[in-house]
């Protein structure tokens, strides 16, 4: 058992090929190979796949310049610096935020005062406020007394810092419409772990003066940008988005090639709008936030509210750096032979198709495919001498085939081709009442499937057939199955047949002249099989044939389905 295992792993197996002399399909192999190559090359060079790629780690900072004068509501004209339109906002990770209109609510004051009127709280009587109650949208703590909002309305008076803010609309135009022309210095600093290469977006040749002079229209690599530009490129008007505000994202993306004779690592900058623009598609559009100013007049604090709308930008890093490496081109060059087989697939269909001969396309196919039947689920042959008929039954491993239904019946075939070569061998002079051999004695166990006496019980169920549907006389006491299976002379004869150059049969080959026997009963009694069938040889003549071609060895390979090569009715007398 060992020794089988490592025969078994000790072997070498190869796929079949067909190879056809053709100028037209050899042309067409290479044309079509050539084509693949050009486009594996081309697509190797353009996404780089030769190289290891590794992404960037990044840090962002940004300094906003500008001065704006603008006139506000109950306040007056006022100058606002960077401190005022970003200095008073928290400043989040890669982002900044510029305050482009603005709500004011001058002259606060801690106190009571009714509340601005949304449907929850108006009221008719103090007994619709509830003291200490507060909701959601209020400004304050309700002191359960129902107070005149104006000559229509009354609303439930709140403690709260009065006069509350009323206006909810930001005025339009914005106010600080001017921060158009405001500009933004953005320091990005990356670098590639995986490779140790640092890289910031501000170049070593640009220095102070550069930057004192860069404009974004003449060098886009200038990391000093005008808001205007930011939100024209981002496919926005400055004047629409100032009123509301809004998001918008700054994208900076490093395509960095490392090779030292193709080193390249620069910045491309790019705009987009990220939030929803559409006041009527959200209800909260744009972006604002409220803060406060605090003084102290007569020793009464006081605070001036104010409500900024006003404009984010989101600076977003990424990006990626390659490097040559011979194991990314392995695996590359690895994964893109598969393309090749585009060649044959084309091919294959090309010779199926009407495109080219009918007469090449078959016999190519033929000796390309070769069809395996399914063995679980095969179709056998049975042949009974009481019946003239072919039955085709599938294969069971619980019942024996003498008992297994057919799945239908056929009439048998005759090969007269066959059946006239072989009695051209026979001998003239045998006479049909010579007499035949004595009939072996019946088989003392006799199995219970077995109709002639003669069959000896089997453990496969496949090769538990009789020769008989019912009870009679066994066929191999019959002078024709002497003669025709059993006679040395006649399956010498049909060996030398086969093989002219072969030496003459001895006591050593007797296996072969047992096989011709099974086949020469199987022409006689089966003529030309369906195709794709299995003939079963009943258990007596199986027998009897072993009985007189012994194996040296006294082991026998049983019944084993195989494909029979569908024969032709030779009408010359050929076999």
């Amino acid at each position: 058992m060992p020794c089988g295992i490592i025969r078994s792993l000790c072997q070498y197996e190869t796929n079949k090929l067909v190879r056809i002399q053709s100028v037209r399909l050899g042309s067409m192999k290479w044309s079509l190979n050539g084509f693949i190559l050009l486009f594996i090359c081309i697509l190797m060079l353009w996404n780089r796949k030769y190289q290891e790629f590794d992404l960037l780690v990044s840090s962002v900072t940004t300094k906003v310049k500008g001065v704006a004068q603008t006139h506000l509501p109950g306040v007056g004209d006022a100058v606002w610096d960077v401190v005022d339109y970003s200095g008073a906002t928290a400043q989040n990770k890669n982002s900044f935020f510029v305050v482009t209109n603005v709500i004011v609510t001058k002259s606060q004051k801690q106190g009571k005062c009714p509340e601005v009127p949304p449907k929850a709280s108006l009221c008719r009587t103090d007994r619709d406020c509830e003291k200490g109650a507060w909701y959601q949208q209020s400004h304050g703590i309700q002191t359960g007394s129902c107070v005149k909002f104006d000559v229509l309305r009354k609303t439930c008076e709140v403690s709260a810092w009065c006069p509350i803010e009323t206006k909810t609309s930001p005025p339009r135009p914005a106010l600080l419409a001017a921060a158009e022309n405001f500009t933004v210095l953005i320091k990005n600093n990356i670098r590639f772990p995986a490779f140790n290469y640092i890289r910031r977006n501000i170049l070593p040749p640009m220095n102070d003066v550069y930057l004192r002079s860069c404009q974004r229209g003449n060098d886009s690599l200038c990391p000093i940008f005008r808001l205007g530009d930011i939100v024209q490129q981002a496919g926005e008007k400055f004047s629409e988005m100032a009123v509301e505000g809004g998001v918008i994202g700054i994208l900076i993306k490093w395509d960095c090639n490392l090779d030292p004779l193709m080193l390249s690592c620069l910045p491309k900058y790019s705009f987009r709008r990220l939030d929803e623009k559409e006041s009527n598609k959200t209800l909260f559009p744009g972006l604002n936030f409220r803060y406060a100013k605090y003084n102290t007049v007569n020793g009464v604090e006081e605070r001036t509210l104010y409500k900024a709308f006003g404009i984010r930008f989101d600076v977003m890093v990424f990006g990626q750096a390659g490097k040559f490496s011979f194991i990314q081109l392995i695996i590359y060059i690895g994964s893109t032979l598969s393309y090749y087989a585009l060649t044959t697939i084309l091919i294959d269909w090309l010779i199926g198709t009407n495109c080219y001969s009918a007469e090449v396309g078959q016999d190519y196919f033929q000796r390309k495919v070769e069809p395996v039947p399914d063995k679980e689920k095969c179709i056998i042959c049975v042949s009974y001498v009481d019946e003239n008929n072919i039955r085709l039954v599938r294969r069971s491993r619980k019942k024996s085939l003498q008992d297994v239904k057919p799945v239908c019946v056929q009439p048998r075939k005759e090969d007269a081709g066959h059946l006239r070569a072989v009695l051209s061998l026979l001998d003239h002079s045998i006479e049909s009442t010579s007499e035949c051999k004595p009939k072996p004695d019946p088989r003392t166990c006799r199995p219970a499937w077995c109709k002639c006496d003669s069959c000896t019980p089997s453990s496969v169920p496949q090769e538990e057939l009789c020769c008989r549907q019912s009870r009679g006389v066994c066929i191999t006491s019959s002078s024709v199955f002497e003669q025709l299976v059993l006679r040395r002379s006649l399956l010498e004869a049909v060996l030398l047949y086969q093989d002219p150059l072969s030496p003459p049969a001895d006591q050593h080959q007797t296996d072969a002249l047992r096989h011709c026997a099974y086949r020469q009963y199987i022409s006689w009694r089966f003529g030309v099989t369906p195709n794709d069938t299995h003939p079963a040889i009943p258990r007596c003549c199986v027998w009897r044939i072993r009985e007189e071609y012994p194996s040296p060895d006294g082991r026998y390979s049983g019944f084993r389905p195989t494909r029979m090569a569908s024969r032709r009715t030779c009408t010359n007398g050929d076999l």
